[in-house]
């Protein structure tokens, strides 16, 4: 039996909510038109990459789950989206960073085995990573994120996936050199929303919803894992139907993964104990 919906989550990684609204035309031009809904969204504690990761798609905190760092690695215990799409006859896809695989899939990861498959049992049955190996103040060793949404879009239209997930670390990483306010970020969020822009009426003609958001916030010094908004809150930018909460509603992070199973009609584990709010 279908899916009741095909959903896509972009996460933008590290991009905060200031710089979203303000630097983001293409997706600030879909809200205004009517063509799309963004809430403020905070995330969870430690405001830190892989914490955030593990908890957007399990929907419980870093406390429950036990990724407290970059350094905690390893294949999370709790029910997450790929695997309960995948109990429910769906087919996903990944296009992120290695830690997605690792946390959902199996651990360690295998940089050749890896990198790239194409698994029938799931639970990600088509997986593209990158591991950004080398990564360093003077070198972001960042994938292009044209290839990354080209790569995303294939498997959309080669392997018919029900959800797919995208995680390009771009604007994390011209912050963390940068910091957020300065010309650098400017182009950057120029750039990626212009490549974004140019995929994404391709996905919804498909029919495709999707969500457009990010991990974190950051600081104008480029920092992130702590308690303030600065570092927690971020955009949630939404095409898709479905009730939504008020505009001024401060969403939290561990809601994004029961609205996502929501959307696609397949049933929300007792894990995951924050409602979902596009039913």
């Amino acid at each position: 039996m279908p899916l009741r919906n095909k959903l896509l989550l972009i996460i933008l990684d590290g991009q905060p909510w200031r710089n979203a609204r303000r630097l983001m035309g293409n997706l600030e031009g879909w809200v205004q038109a009517g063509e799309a809904r963004v809430w403020r969204m905070r995330s969870v504690l430690p405001s830190t990459s892989a914490s955030c990761y593990a908890s957007i798609h399990t929907g419980v905190s870093p406390q429950v789950h036990g990724v407290l760092s970059n350094e905690t690695l390893f294949r999370v215990a709790q029910p997450d989206i790929f695997s309960e799409v995948t109990k429910a006859g769906g087919k996903t896809g990944a296009v992120t960073h290695s830690f997605w695989s690792t946390f959902f899939r199996r651990a360690p990861f295998d940089m050749v085995e890896d990198i790239e498959y194409d698994d029938a049992e799931g639970p990600i049955h088509h997986g593209r990573f990158h591991t950004m190996a080398g990564y360093n103040h003077q070198n972001q060793m960042t994938p292009s994120d044209l290839d990354l949404f080209a790569t995303l879009t294939m498997l959309t239209e080669r392997h018919h996936i029900d959800y797919g997930i995208l995680h390009t670390c771009t604007l994390d990483s011209m912050g963390h050199r940068y910091g957020q306010d300065c010309s650098q970020m400017d182009h950057a969020c120029f750039a990626i929303d212009a490549q974004l822009a140019a995929f994404l009426p391709r996905w919804r003609k498909n029919g495709y919803e999707v969500i457009v958001t990010a991990d974190h916030g950051q600081t104008d010094r480029g920092h992130h894992g702590g308690h303030d908004p600065e570092m927690q809150d971020f955009a949630f930018y939404w095409f898709g139907g479905g009730e939504g909460p008020p505009e001024d509603t401060l969403l939290n992070q561990l809601q994004v993964a029961p609205t996502i199973l929501s959307r696609l009609g397949v049933a929300v584990p007792t894990s995951m104990t924050h409602a979902g709010f596009l039913e």
